[in-house]
């Protein structure tokens, strides 16, 4: 099938309306979702631009025509996801980009949403636009089957192209770059237009006046380089640890964004990040008074920074679509992805001063200057089709339509043809996504802790063997053993008896450097639905009070569900769950291989017998491999 013409409109900081505002000529339905920021913030920037052409436009949130509020539950944990177990996003992000198809439970999710949105059309629409992809897939198959008479437009809000965004049977793709465009057609687009991005038209180049009122207004240094670190609306990734890193270059001071994140930002502060924001209302003025801006994500806040002049780079992104945002980023030449932390400071010199950072910066700029926006191209196609049921003629460049298949209309005059009611079905439905999640929080949850996911600490891609010891109950471990112990970068864990008892030993195991894990109720480390039910909170508020500070592992079986991973996640722990365990004193002591977590149990044994056992695994045949600590791994 024929590519659809190239549609121009002004770029987006300077479009001018083609008729004035208030001149109705139809009606646009907008569908996003509120997950994050970015698709919202498309949805906005299309409404206005669209009023600005003489539409009339509704927005709606798909999450909301989801049932029984399962919508906000798939928000929720898209949240938790990325927030305590990033690489259970990544694994699912993965096998879905791989599947070829929605899975089961995307489908019935789409499916229990197609009535109530139909329902949201009024008769005046002259077409509908998806910035959600799973919106997009309802619109696509609402296409196909012919209970969608009007015309249905996906924008790609994200830089890279997940299979799910591409909707079979949706009318036109609209894509910011010729990257995502490409990708697109790869999953089987057959209409795509290179539309450009289509951000607020507040983010303009700023003046030095301008730069140097903002950077005053913010409170920020006068002359110092600036590097922005913005984490999206929810404050997700590795944004402690980034902004650490940042200052710890020395080639700019950070500037932290948190979004909603309010206790993200505090402790930012509390760690002597200065410059810590939470919510920014005038994220425009805060990028013009930045030099760079340091993303994980890839969305619109990358957009937004190219339409300001403000070159972006890549770092530690979130899993999933952070990762493939950055790649095609990078692929398209409008921000490097930095994969090795070493990079970072001669990548920041560069971008803040020199030939590189106006590189960059002109290449960013261009992609706004040079586009041709998708407002345009959503109202050629929203003419063509009151043309072509008016039968009266249009000069909008004509766009290859999905054919119309005859809608069998209840209501004369509207858009959509709604389907009888099937109560049983909805029922249905609604069991099945209860099931889901009921198996989704126990053993799902369960399954994936098993196999390294839900942000239990991966090993695997490091080389290293970590090790940790949950020291004897009987007697204090002497010096040279506690020496050994640190030089092996051991952990110890410690149960919430044991913190209880004895708080000045594990004061001393803090104090000589060893990591503290929490080890909940001690072994067999299990928590569950009925017992033990407060065991990481147990653990966790005994070490606290024992040695001051919070424990960033908990020590467990594969037993975790839903809660526990909550709490883990409240207290900030990350989940540690041995590959091998070994019986302290015992004669037989297993090799121990790369990428392992082994642990040393000691309960009743002696403190000699943990040396011994420290001593066999160094010498032959079951010598250590290089160890690891288990922080470098949070």
């Amino acid at each position: 099938m024929s590519q659809p013409p190239d549609l121009r409109e002004a770029p987006a900081h300077h479009a001018a309306p083609s008729c004035p505002p208030g001149s109705t000529t139809g009606r646009v339905v907008i569908v996003s979702a509120s997950v994050g920021a970015g698709h919202d913030g498309a949805a906005a920037q299309l409404a206005l631009r669209l009023s600005h052409l003489g539409f009339s436009v509704d927005r709606h949130d798909f999450l909301d025509l989801i049932p029984a509020g399962f919508g906000r539950l798939v928000s929720d944990s898209y949240r938790l996801l990325l927030t305590i177990a990033p690489s259970a996003y990544q694994r699912i992000y993965s096998a879905t980009e791989n599947a070829g198809r929605p899975g089961l439970m995307i489908r019935l999710m789409q499916r229990s949403s197609h009535r109530r949105l139909l329902r949201r059309l009024p008769p005046d629409t002259l077409a509908v636009v998806a910035t959600y992809p799973l919106a997009g897939q309802v619109l696509g198959t609402l296409r196909r089957r012919g209970r969608l008479a009007v015309p249905a437009a996906v924008y790609l809000t994200d830089f890279s192209v997940h299979p799910l965004w591409v909707a079979p049977g949706a009318d036109l793709h609209l894509a910011a770059h010729p990257v995502p465009a490409g990708q697109a057609r790869e999953h089987g687009a057959e209409r795509v237009v290179v539309s450009g991005p289509v951000v607020d038209p507040r983010f303009t180049l700023a003046t030095d006046a301008q730069r140097s009122a903002a950077r005053a207004r913010f409170g920020l240094p006068a002359d110092a380089p600036l590097a922005l670190l913005v984490a999206g609306s929810w404050g997700v990734g590795e944004v402690a640890k980034v902004a650490a890193e940042i200052r710890d270059t020395g080639a700019a001071v950070p500037v932290v964004v948190c979004g909603k994140n309010g206790p993200l930002a505090a402790r930012l502060r509390a760690d002597g990040i200065d410059h810590a924001f939470g919510w920014v209302d005038d994220m425009p003025g805060l990028m013009h008074a930045c030099d760079v801006l340091v993303q994980n994500a890839g969305g619109l806040t990358s957009l937004e920074a190219f339409a300001c002049g403000l070159p972006a780079v890549s770092y530690r992104c979130i899993p999933g679509h952070g990762q493939t945002n950055a790649a095609a980023l990078d692929e398209a030449g409008l921000a490097p992805w930095i994969e090795d932390p070493a990079d970072l400071k001669p990548v920041l010199a560069a971008m803040v001063d020199g030939i590189t950072r106006r590189r960059y910066r002109e290449a960013g700029l261009a992609l706004h200057r040079e586009a041709t926006g998708p407002a345009n191209a959503i109202a050629a196609v929203a003419e063509q089709y009151a043309a072509e049921r008016s039968g009266a003629t249009t000069t909008s460049p004509a766009i290859p339509l999905a054919p119309a298949i005859p809608a069998q209309r209840r209501h004369p005059g509207r858009a959509t043809a709604p389907a009888p009611r099937r109560p049983v079905r909805k029922l249905g439905i609604a069991a099945a996504a209860l099931a889901a999640t009921a198996w989704l929080a126990t053993g799902g949850t369960q399954l994936a802790v098993a196999y390294g996911g839900f942000d239990t600490v991966d090993p695997d891609h490091t080389g290293r063997a970590y090790l940790v010891v949950h020291p004897p109950h009987n007697g204090r471990l002497d010096d040279a053993t506690l020496r050994t112990l640190v030089a092996e970068k051991a952990a110890v864990s410690i149960d919430a008896a044991e913190a209880a008892a004895d708080p000045g030993e594990v004061r001393r195991l803090a104090s000589a450097g060893l990591t503290v894990v929490n080890a909940g109720y001690g072994p067999p480390y299990a928590t569950g639905i009925v017992t033990r039910r407060d065991s990481v909170e147990a653990g966790a508020t005994a070490l606290r009070s024992a040695t001051g500070a919070a424990a960033r592992f908990f020590l467990s079986g594969t037993d975790l569900d839903a809660l526990d991973l909550g709490l883990a996640a409240y207290h900030h722990e990350h989940v540690v769950v041995p590959d091998a365990r070994i019986a302290c004193g015992s004669s037989t002591t297993p090799a121990v291989r790369p990428g392992q977590v082994v642990l040393v149990e000691c309960g009743d044994a002696h403190p000699a017998d943990l040396s011994a056992t420290l001593h066999r695994l160094a010498t032959t045949p079951h010598r250590l491999p290089r160890l690891g600590a288990l922080t470098t791994l949070s």
